[in-house]
């Protein structure tokens, strides 16, 4: 078993929203994705998918989108992101996922070896520029959907989190997301939502005790990141920005 991680497929097979207008990197980005995909994927592997999946507004329209990942290879967890507004309540979205797809929200999965999956969407940090009272609220109510994410993992050897937003600012800042991680124990956080020149913000390697990777599609070139066991891999930050 291998498990591995991209971000940000921003899939549109029902709708039209082409990502090429945002460059080079999302060239017939879907083609190029599942080329990479089924290169280094198997079916009893895990693929992490934190977020921005579909452009779909509702989830009928991202039905297309989610049958195309089914059709890759290994076991896929999807958690939501900013811009996926097709993303039911979640008994009707697990109800509705195709076979081999699985839906995070306010829990947590057993990955095995030991490892348990925890994760919210997250939101704008605190410190970040232009951080509002409104961005205070939503904040705060991740940081209470991560702890019962955490919470729900009792058990586990070790503690993984999957985010949508980067779990601290621009500036790196410790804040209420990396106290709670730090309380549970937790190992990995990876997250995506970063494009373009927004890569040059981002919290690689480890910090604060916990290894971070940051998968967004265009950060990797399509190519999902292998999380365990661990590999090389080169770090290329292209541009593209969604």
């Amino acid at each position: 078993m291998k498990i591995f991680a991209i971000a940000d497929l921003h899939l549109s097979f029902s709708t039209h929203k082409p990502m090429s207008v945002f460059g080079e990197p999302w060239e017939d980005h879907p083609h190029r994705v599942e080329i990479e995909w089924r290169n280094r994927v198997r079916d009893g592997d895990w693929v992490l998918i934190p977020g921005d999946i579909s452009w779909g507004m509702r989830l009928e329209e991202a039905i297309a989108d989610l049958e195309w990942i089914a059709r890759l290879p290994g076991r896929k967890v999807l958690l939501r992101g900013n811009h996926d507004y097709w993303w039911p309540g979640i008994t009707r979205l697990r109800r509705s996922l195709p076979p081999g797809l699985y839906a995070l929200q306010n829990d947590s999965m057993d990955l095995g070896e030991g490892i348990a999956l925890c994760g919210t969407r997250g939101w704008i940090c605190p410190g970040s520029r232009d951080f509002t009272e409104h961005d205070e609220r939503i904040y705060l109510r991740e940081v209470h959907r991560l702890e019962l994410s955490l919470q729900s993992s009792s058990g586990a050897s070790q503690r993984w989190v999957m985010m949508h937003y980067p779990p601290v600012n621009e500036y790196h800042e410790r804040n209420e997301m990396i106290d709670l991680m730090e309380r549970y124990g937790v190992t990995r956080c990876i997250y995506g939502h970063l494009h373009g020149n927004g890569h040059r913000h981002a919290l690689l390697g480890t910090r604060f005790g916990i290894r971070f990777h940051l998968v967004s599609c265009d950060y990797l070139r399509g190519r999902p990141e292998q999380l365990w066991p661990e590999e090389e891999r080169d770090r290329r930050q292209p541009d593209g920005n969604p």
